[in-house]
């Protein structure tokens, strides 16, 4: 399949060169001018998307996409598939998707989960929203950049469900970084906690395959001195994303409220910059009640 590529940063990159590994040819661009092995690089994101089956981004946020869409959309063909896994909010996915439409083409919102070591391994998972005809297209280059991918319905259902996904996540890791925090100051060994909430009610992704711990579970970015698997400036990103669309949506969120005001606390005033976003447990270990 001819492909164009465009933002071939820490997650595009290594995606284009599985791609290009699998045998189908990869035209890039990045504003950075990166090389990726295997990868042709193009002068703009226009002469990357000319011709192109298939158009992948992968770019830091909505405004960028809006601008990227404007550039790439007439350079592609009718019948061609843009397909977005940047993670953004998602009145941006469906203003997109509708650009396409109008100008014969199809459009996919695939943002994804698994991070960097997910996308060099080529074991992401791509959350789906957009038409089935498109889907049906991209879903052997899922299969080549993730493990698995979820059509979640119409165009802006797959930042929906990142959203979604990643708000549970944010409030989980919170309240699992407390809870070790207060078994600390209880006296209750974290290993037995962990043997007990583990394979309890309270389990959860958080504890049981992320545990915040150092030495506690299976390894994590604890065990590395909380280098990021997922920075905590980017959850504090998706909580904000999933904020945005709580707002416009009148839904009632206040726990995903009180993450996001959490993660802003520890990003932007505390040292939770560049630190994984389970670097929240020595945050709470050196605090007091209220």
């Amino acid at each position: 399949m001819k492909i164009g590529f465009i933002g071939l940063g820490n997650m595009g990159a290594p995606m284009a060169a599985n791609l290009a590994k699998a045998g189908h040819d990869v035209t890039g661009f990045d504003t950075a001018g990166v090389s990726v092995d295997g990868v042709a690089q193009a002068g703009s994101a226009e002469a990357a998307a000319s011709g192109a089956e298939v158009v992948i981004t992968m770019l830091p946020n909505g405004a960028i996409l809006r601008v990227v869409a404007d550039q790439v959309i007439p350079a592609m063909h009718r019948g061609a598939v843009l397909l977005d896994c940047s993670t953004v909010d998602v009145e941006s996915a469906r203003a997109v998707a509708e650009q396409a439409q109008a100008a014969g083409c199809a459009a996919l919102d695939a943002p994804v989960s698994g991070g960097i070591g997910g996308a060099q391994a080529g074991t992401l998972t791509f959350m789906v929203g957009g038409p089935d005809a498109a889907f049906d297209t991209a879903k052997p280059l899922f299969d080549i950049m993730g493990q698995k991918a979820v059509h979640c319905g119409p165009s802006g259902n797959g930042q929906a469900a990142k959203i979604c996904n990643n708000m549970i996540l944010g409030a989980t890791m919170i309240v699992t970084c407390e809870a070790f925090a207060l078994a600390d100051k209880l006296g209750l060994d974290r290993q037995k906690m962990f043997d007990v909430v583990s394979t309890s009610s309270g389990y959860s992704w958080s504890m049981n395959a992320y545990c915040p711990a150092p030495g506690v579970g299976p390894t994590s970015p604890a065990d590395n001195d909380y280098k990021p698997g997922f920075a905590a400036e980017l959850m504090l990103k998706d909580l904000r994303l999933a904020m945005q669309a709580a707002e416009a949506a009148d839904a009632d969120t206040p726990i995903g409220e009180a993450a996001m005001k959490l993660y802003e606390q520890f990003v932007e005033n505390e040292d939770g910059l560049g630190r994984d976003f389970s670097a929240m447990l020595p945050r709470f270990e050196t605090r007091g009640h209220g």
